[in-house]
This record gives structure tokens, sequence and C-alpha cells, in this order.
């Protein structure tokens, strides 16, 4: 197996592993679904010590293989639904789970003794640590190890011209015979007949030359064959838009990208170096000073936009899909910070949560509030919010009260920050560390903290009791008789449910802390009838807005026509992939993924007016215009299975803001070239509320006959692109990435004249 000079330090690091060796040798493991479902299966690391391989002992050759890099996360013992449903029959030391990314079921595994679980647990942790710790480089070169090993068909170590050109194929290039022949000899040193180890990496490097990296470097470089500290500083000037300490920066950049040692003693950058540069962070579209918490965060609540999900509990549809903790476990992950839970009567006076009068499957209510606990703080310490859909009777959300206090303890928020009542709501810096109830209550936030309220009155009907399509009639009878208890009322404090009536009427008699939720279509009707009341009406107070109850596919609406008018918990069906995630992703990818995201500074305030449809009207209008020059693509991924088909691919730049602002333009495709297409075409916008717009750009694999298919997509803030040549690296339907595949691009903003 090809493993190059490169890859030495991989087998030296098996070679010391104890645990790395075991699991190359391999292992019978269950593979458990339910608990019933249980297999055995033969798990093994293949040599690359990238691909798991596992076989069913009964099923003859079949076989299955997954990459370490798709996994996320290793639990150990019991921390999966499945694992706990048969803990009387395996102890935890045996199991563990394998998280993969984006939205794909785990694996539960159970070892036959406790070392085997712990050689695989620590096995697999080692592995991904290696891999987060891989430069671009080393990841490039893994890649290229991984499809070498894909096309080495004989398993020699070598590749014959015929196993060059499959591999072609199966990399997206569709190159003539003669050409292919030509680089192969070119490559072929030994005159062998076939490409081994560093030969390969040649005809590699030939293969993938940037003639479009090269243009630039040229065009910048004095000689022709460097960039000397001055040449770089003033590609930075003129082209980054990076004036700030340019010479500094220069010398910083050629120290962490150049990988020779003579250039950097010449401080200077070679056309490798400044490859290395392009495709790095620094490179990015996306402007690396906004992956921290950069925004102020301590303005009141209802200032930012929320990451919000519906429905939480679902993996799949409304209809029949399975319910799971694990919905809350991948949104908090994702820095979601507003979850949903659907609280009904469950057997032995525990509360379930599922979508009620639906085949969906349910689970108990405490477990749901054991896994929030357990992560509501693993990726951002600022506040979530859980949004309790209360179903249940009396007795049950006593239980539901005791549940959040002994559970959460002091994470959940029982009181007002300092027992007094302000005259606004709190910040998210002020709440760090908290979990706060959205709910109904009773009476207002100065009867609770005075101790006047009754022990339990009739509930007031939220406008979302009334949204549940499939049995409304008999919700309706049910809630109207439905009274609330007083411990669960208590739990509510910054976030009291109340019924919408109107602009005029919250204005002059609603308190800073009530909140009201909306259907998507009553959202936008709203939107139609008083965009501008509806801003203002958000800079004091929350709102959330969540999917019709005819969305049964777990489809999502567009959450940017929300965000026009302010509505901070817009929720948004996380386990459905789309265009409405990709935007949801995109907004909240800056400010450090924290879940909270500073609304612009016109929409923050009661006095000043912001109409989305007609943002010319604001103070401080100051369109821009967006120019994208599309240049070339990098190894997009094959989408067509059929072993023949190339990707023939164009690009799409979409603009999502406010109407005047929603917008599209795309390229021409290019026949036949998945793997280093070449455009050179500029697409141009004229933005208006540039700080309300998010950019998408999307490849797709042009068919004359049916509808495109969906390569990759990228999605971020207009305003934390960074200007100039940059690299944008796509991510796939799920929003994981799907390296090294990028767009280069050349980005210009400027003012309207």
């Amino acid at each position: 197996v090809y493993l190059g000079k490169k890859f030495l330090s991989v087998l030296r690091s098996i070679q010391g592993d104890d645990n790395l060796q075991s699991m190359i040798v391999g292992t019978v493991m269950r593979k458990v679904k339910s608990r019933t479902w249980k297999k055995q299966r033969y798990f093994r690391l293949q040599e690359d010590c990238m691909t798991i391989w596992y076989k069913s002992k009964k099923a003859g050759n079949t076989h299955s293989t997954f990459s370490v890099s798709d996994v996320e996360v290793v639990r150990e013992g019991h921390q999966s639904e499945v694992l706990l449903s048969i803990a009387d029959e395996f102890p935890p030391d045996r199991c563990f789970t394998l998280v993969f990314r984006g939205r794909r079921g785990n694996l539960d595994l159970v070892a036959e003794s406790a070392e085997e679980a712990q050689s695989w647990i620590k096995g697999m942790r080692k592995l991904i640590e290696n891999l987060e710790n891989m430069g671009q480089k080393e990841k490039l070169d893994q890649w290229i190890c991984d499809w070498f090993n894909k096309a080495d068909k004989n398993k020699d170590g070598r590749m014959n011209f015929k196993e060059v050109q499959d591999l072609l194929k199966m990399m997206n290039v569709d190159m003539n015979e003669h050409h292919a022949l030509r680089l192969f000899t070119m490559a072929d040193k030994s005159r062998s007949g076939t490409l081994e180890d560093d030969e390969f990496v040649q005809f590699y490097k030939m293969l993938t030359q940037r003639e479009d990296v090269l243009k630039v470097f040229q065009e910048y470089s004095s000689d022709g064959q460097k960039l000397s500290v001055q040449d770089l500083e003033e590609f930075l000037r003129h082209e980054q838009l990076e004036s700030e300490g340019s010479q500094q920066r220069a010398l910083e950049l050629i120290d962490q990208y150049e990988p020779s040692e003579t250039a950097k003693m010449l401080h200077a950058m070679s056309i490798d170096g400044f490859l290395m540069y392009l495709v790095s962070p620094d490179g990015s579209i996306f402007n690396p000073r906004h992956q921290s918490v950069y925004q102020d965060m301590t303005q009141p609540l209802s200032h930012y936009f929320i990451s919000s999900s519906h429905n939480t509990y679902l993996l799949e549809d409304q209809l029949r899909g399975q319910s799971s903790v694990e919905g809350y476990i991948r949104a908090l992950k994702r820095g979601c910070r507003c979850v949903e839970v659907d609280c009904w009567d469950g057997a032995n006076g525990e509360p379930i949560v599922y979508h009620g009068h639906t085949f969906t499957s349910k689970i108990l209510f405490k477990d749901v509030i054991t896994a929030v606990g357990k992560y509501a703080f693993k990726v951002s310490q600022y506040p979530v919010i859980l949004s309790i859909e209360n179903h249940c009777s009396v007795e049950q959300q006593r239980t539901i009260a005791h549940h959040l206090s002994h559970i959460l303890g002091d994470k959940l928020l029982r009181t007002t920050l300092d027992g007094h009542i302000a005259d606004g709501l709190p910040s998210p810096e002020e709440l760090k560390g908290k979990i706060l109830l959205k709910g109904k209550k009773i009476g207002g936030l100065e009867a609770s903290l005075n101790g006047a309220a009754e022990e339990s009155i009739a509930g007031e009907v939220s406008d979302e009791d009334e949204s549940s399509h499939l049995a409304q009639t008999a919700i309706l009878s049910q809630k109207s008789k439905q009274r609330l208890s007083k411990e669960l009322s208590d739990c509510v404090v910054y976030c009291k449910s109340v019924r919408f009536h109107s602009f005029k009427q919250s204005r002059l008699h609603s308190k800073f802390y009530e909140i009201s939720s909306f259907t998507e279509s009553k959202a936008r009707k709203l939107i139609r009838e008083a965009g501008a009341d509806f801003v203002q009406h958000n800079a004091r107070q929350l709102t959330r807005v969540y999917p019709s109850g005819l969305r049964t596919d777990s489809s999502n609406f567009n959450p940017q026509d929300m965000w026009n008018v302010g509505c901070q918990i817009v929720a948004l069906n996380f386990q459905k992939a789309g265009v409405e995630m990709d935007l949801n992703d995109g907004l909240f990818s800056h400010n450090g993924r924290c879940g909270y995201v500073l609304k612009p500074e016109f929409m923050r305030s009661c006095q000043r007016k912001f109409e989305p449809d007609n943002p010319q009207d604001r103070e401080g209008y100051r369109p821009v215009n967006l120019s994208i020059q599309a240049i070339s693509g990098q190894q997009l991924p094959k989408v067509n299975i059929k072993e023949d088909s190339i990707v023939d691919p164009l690009v799409r730049v979409e603009i999502h803001g406010v109407p005047a602002d929603q917008a599209k333009q795309e390229t021409r495709y290019i026949d036949n070239n998945g793997f280093n297409p070449i455009w050179y075409e500029t697409l141009q916008f004229t933005v208006h509320v540039p700080q309300l717009a998010l950019v998408r750009f999307v490849v797709e694999d042009y068919d004359k006959t049916s509808k495109n298919d969906f390569v990759g997509q990228y999605t971020l803030p207009l305003s934390c692109i960074q200007q100039g040549y940059r690299h944008i690296h796509l991510l796939s339907k799920d929003g994981t990435s799907i390296s090294p595949s990028s767009l280069f691009v050349r980005v210009r903003i400027t003012d309207v004249a």
C-alpha cells in the first residue's frame, strides 16, 4: 500500500501505539440498532489509518467502509438511547458510540471486553486528534494518498497507465489520453512504466498546476520567480486591501506558509508558498477576525438574532419520524441557543416529549433535560432558551418543574438577575451559563417577585397551541380547561408567552419580558401590512416565528424575511438540509459561532424607522456594489455515481437580504471538468442593505434534460467577506466540509457612486 515518505510519521505513530495496532488487526463487535437488533460485525482499521472497514460474518463478501474524518466524536458508555435501552444486558465499559458529522445516524457498538472497547475509544480519539491537527498541506497529501489507494486496484504500491486513467475519471477529470500519457511519462522518472511513491506525487503536482494562481503571482513578482517582501506587500495592499502594517504582515505570511527554508532566509515567497497562503484561512473569503466573539454582547436580548430550532426532538419528518435526545445534542453543538420541547402526559407520572397526535416516537422529558444540561454550554457560554410547549396536566407540570430544578440546578434562571425588575431585557453577557424557560406564566414578573401569584389559573391559549392542524379541535377543547401549575409558572422569568393582538396594543401595554409566537404565514402577513412597526416591536420584545404545521416533511420557510424585520427567534427544522439551513448556518457562522448575532444599529431603536421594503428611506442609507469574479474551481466532488459521468460545473452567486437585494446570477457551465474548471466570469450586484445581506455561493452540475445536481455551497454574511483573491471552501448539503473542494474568486466591494 502506498504510504510514501510523507506518511512515515503515520507508520511511526502506529508502531508506537498499541491501540492503533490492535485496531489494524481488527475486532469482532456487536453493531446495535435497537434492543432487538444486535449483530456481530468484524471491524478493522485499514493501513492508511484513515478508513474503517467492516463486514458481516454471515453475508458473504459484503462489507462497508467509512472515513475517520467522518467521525466527529467518540462517546463512552451508555450515552445513546440505543445503548441505554440495552444497559441491563451489556455493562457501560464495553459500550461506545461513534458520532458522525452532519445528519448521518450514530454507530453504536459493544465490544467483547472492556479492554477492546478502550483500544477503539482511545485509538479513534487519537486518529481524530491527528486529523484536526493537520495543516492544509498535510490534508492535501492525505487526500492524494487516499486516491492512490482507491485506484491501486491490484495493491502492488504502483500505478500503471490504465490505473491512472481510471483514477482521473474517479477524480472528476476528463483528460485526453495523449495529454495524460505525456504527464505520466514525465513523472515516471524510473522508466518502469508505473508510478510509485514520489513519482505519483509529482504526477499529481503537474496535474494540479494552478495556472490561475501563477498568473497572479507573476503579475506581482519583480523577477517572475519569487515574491520579495515588497512584492508581497504590494499584493496585500492593492489586491487584498490589507493596508495595516503590510510589511510586518508580509513577513508573517512568508514565515507561516513558505515551505522552502532558502526562500524564508531570503524573506521571499515561492509559488508554492503563495498557493499555500491562498488556500489557508488567511486567504479564505471569510474574515478570520470574525471567527471569535467580536460583537458587543452587553445589549438587551431583543437586540440579537438567536439561532433557534423547531421540533428539536425530531430527527426526520413530523408524522412518523424518530424522536431522540440526539436532536438536542446536534442542535446545541451547532450553536443553537433556543430549542423546543413538546411536553405531554406520559405513563408512571413521567412527562414525555413527542409531536402530539402523530406517530412520532416518544422520549422522556427528564432525558431531554439531562442532555440539554450536559450540552448547553459546550460550544457557547451564552444563554439557552427552552421553548416549552406545555400540554400536560397540573400534576405532570409539577414533575416538569421538579426535573428542571433538580437536573439543571444553578443553570436554570429562577428569578430576575438582581432581584429587581429593570425596564428591559438583560444581555447575553449577563445571562452567560443560564438556561431560560419560555412558557406561560401566572401574572407578571412583579407578582411573582412579591409572591402574589395564585396556585393555578386557567392558561391562556397561545397562537402556538392553536397551530397544531392535526387535532386542532381536540387540543382547543382540552386547552380551554387546562390549568397551569405555580411551580412551572415560577420557572418562567424573562420569556412569558402571550398572545399577540396588535403592534399598537403591544406598544402601549406589553411588558418587555413578554414574547409572542407566530406561524410563518401570520408573520408574513404582519411584514406585508406593517414592516416598520414589526421592526420597532422587535427592538424591545422577543418574537418567535416557527414553520407551518403543514410542513410534515420538516421542510423550512425562508428565514431571511423574518430577520429583515428583526425577529430574533426564527425557529427552523435543523434536521432538514437545504437553502434555508444554509442561510441559518451562514448568519450564525460569525461572532464565534456563539448563536447570537447583534442586529444592525438601525434595527435596535424603538424611535428609528426602518422599512425593509423601502431601504432607501433610511437615515444613513449607503448601498454598495459587490463584484465577484469566479475564476476557477478545484477538485469538485462527483455527484453522479455513474462510472463515466464527469461534472459540468457552473457557479451561482445568490444575495439574500431585503426584497430589493434578493438576486442571483450564474456563470456558464464548463464541459466535463470537475477537477480544475476555469470561468473568469464577473458577476455584479447592487446591495441596498449590506448589513442584512447574506451571500451564498452554489456550485451545480449542469444538466440540460433535468434539474441541475447540487455539488457544494458556502454561505456567509456580506459583512464577513474579505476582499481580493480568495478561496471559498465548499460545504456539502449537510453543511460539512468537502475538502479540498474549493472556488477561487476575486471580490470587490465599493460604495455606489
